[in-house]
């Protein structure tokens, strides 16, 4: 059982918070304690009801413009696509019923199963074909998806040398898709799971008008569930999707989200049974890890410092190697962090890609950018003389979450005692803006976090290349990107696996371009009850479709 440290203060605080709680429809599992009574027996106990937080509000509702993983859950469990992920992580057929690919692997026409919008209208091939064209016509932010698939057309498209209109997707009648490639892809149905790739109805979309997706009304659903509420900044509400073309296999009733920012909040709602699932804090680690109910994993998303390429000092490469040098990270994840989370000396985690003859990327890649302090210390007195300074200050653009915080505060106390003359100030701001700065290369290190788009070690490498919306630090080098680009077209899978090996050593081996802190862990109180519950390493992190409680 859950340790009750702290009952009484925790009592005396929910109490508090009820009347504030009870006007975002905060509830337990059982409806905040209520019974209902079905012929004479309390129902509570058979309620297919999820109650859940989430740390944001949800950003957008439209698929063409998501590029967060709060958005990217909400798609994934409102919509379907022609792919999704199964329990295994595995891209399965989902709208589309069948897939024939052309003997060059050049043209994949997908037969679409009888599927339903929320409004009664059919899905049709025209939904994809509409959407996926929309996404360049507003300049969806994750338009590189359909390059990274192979697309035709799409970096034309992307690079504004073509129209939206010549993507090569075509709705040859309302129940097939044809989807010509540029070059056979491998990830091409891994990449097909992945919101961007959604359907939108036209004609239902260009009725909103600029009030689409702004509201749960405001959009369609075809998947698993229907977004019935939302409430912004306070909650939302999943109704099980009865006309979803494989409605048996869900068996949740309702899913209540609710927006809880403040990690002890958080914490107390699960002890009042509030909400089924919260993550951990690092200040809560300690407290509840002798709990039956308290779990560690380990995660696919990583996090590093970017460094600002223009600026004078940093981009010496010598000043950026030292940096990483002097870095213990194993104090940051056993002392500081204390979830889960592991020292990362690549860009590419453990434990998730594989090569074709099952080798760990990681293991064969090793680790980059190790020494001692001293080596360190050496690397950055080199640096300064080759860049004219005695000395070095410069700033560190955080979010202004716990962990961030904790994490750049460790940074700061490493960096200036191990490299005497270094001073690092900490600049922190709320994550949408952190983001922003980041676009705009206006800092002098960034701390950053990645969590990968798809299955694969490329949705940590073609990140680096010249022009992509990630790559948010001014890095360039040119040998880097012609291997992205060969890797790419490579179909020979053991080959395309040494060519993306290469990548990360010219990343940081060569070029020392950033600096891997850790591969984050997750600390984590869930239910018992709660089973079927999928979190997924890469894409969306949640499908609801299979959860139910016991």
């Amino acid at each position: 059982m859950m340790k009750q440290r702290g009952l009484l203060p925790i009592i005396l605080f929910v109490l508090m918070l009820s009347t504030i709680l009870a006007g975002c429809n905060f509830g337990s599992s059982n409806e905040a304690g209520t019974e209902n009574e079905k012929d004479g027996e309390n129902a509570s106990a058979s309620e297919q009801v999820l109650n859940i937080s989430a740390t944001a509000d949800i950003p957008t509702l439209d698929s063409t413009q998501a590029h967060d993983a709060i958005a990217f859950d909400v798609l994934n469990n409102n919509n379907e696509g022609l792919y999704r992920q199964d329990e295994n992580h595995q891209p399965i057929l989902a709208i589309a019923e069948k897939h024939d690919v052309s003997d060059d692997g050049m043209v994949h026409t997908f037969t679409l199963r009888d599927a339903t919008w929320s409004n009664g209208k059919s899905v049709t091939a025209q939904d994809f074909e509409f959407a996926w064209k929309r996404v360049f016509e507003t300049a969806g932010p994750y338009n590189f998806m359909f390059v990274t698939a192979s697309v035709k057309n799409a970096e034309a498209i992307m690079n504004e040398e073509m129209a939206a209109d010549q993507l090569g997707v075509k709705a040859v009648d309302e129940k097939t898709l044809e989807v010509t490639l540029e070059n056979p892809n491998p990830l091409f149905e891994t990449l097909l799971t992945f919101p961007t790739f959604l359907p939108q109805n036209q004609k239902f979309v260009e009725e909103q008008g600029d009030q689409y997706a702004l509201e749960a009304e405001n959009i369609l659903s075809n998947g698993p569930f229907k977004l019935v509420e939302w409430k912004q900044e306070q909650s939302w509400k999943f109704e099980k999707n009865p006309d979803y073309h494989d409605a048996d296999s869900v068996k949740l009733d309702t899913i209540n989200v609710y927006v809880v920012k403040d990690s002890t909040t958080a914490a107390n709602l699960y002890e009042s049974n509030t909400i089924d699932r919260v993550k951990l804090s690092t200040s809560f680690v300690d407290q509840y890890k002798d709990s039956e109910e308290f779990k560690i994993t380990k995660q696919a998303g990583i996090v590093f410092l970017r460094f600002n390429h223009n600026h004078e000092a940093l981009k010496n490469k010598n000043i950026r190697k030292a940096i990483s040098m002097a870095i213990d990270r194993q104090g940051l994840t056993d002392v500081i962090l204390k979830d889960g989370s592991s020292p990362l000396y690549g860009v590419v985690p453990e434990g998730f890609y594989f090569s074709p003859d099952k080798k760990d990327y990681r293991e064969l890649n090793g680790d980059f950018n190790t020494g001692t302090a001293e080596e360190a210390q050496k690397l950055f007195k080199q640096g300064l003389e080759e860049v004219g300074v005695e000395d070095l200050t410069v700033s560190i653009n955080i979010a202004d979450s716990e962990e961030m915080k904790k994490t750049a505060e460790y940074l700061q106390a490493q960096l200036q005692d191990n490299l005497p003359g270094f001073t690092l100030e900490l600049k922190a701001v709320p994550f949408a803006q952190r983001l922003e700065i980041e676009k705009a290369v206006e800092y002098d290190i960034s701390l950053s976090t990645w969590g990968p788009d798809y299955s694969d070690p490329m949705t940590y490498l073609d990140m680096w290349v010249k022009g992509s919306s990630a790559n948010r630090m001014d890095y360039h080098n040119p040998d880097l990107d012609e291997l992205v680009s060969k890797a790419r077209l490579e179909t020979d899978l053991s080959a395309r696996y040494e060519m993306l090996l290469e990548i990360e050593q010219l990343l940081l081996e060569e070029d020392a371009a950033l600096v891997p802190l850790y591969q984050r862990g997750e600390a984590i109180l869930q239910r018992s009850k709660i089973k079927g519950l999928i979190k997924h390493p890469s894409g969306p992190d949640f499908t609801y479709k299979w959860a139910y409680i016991e």
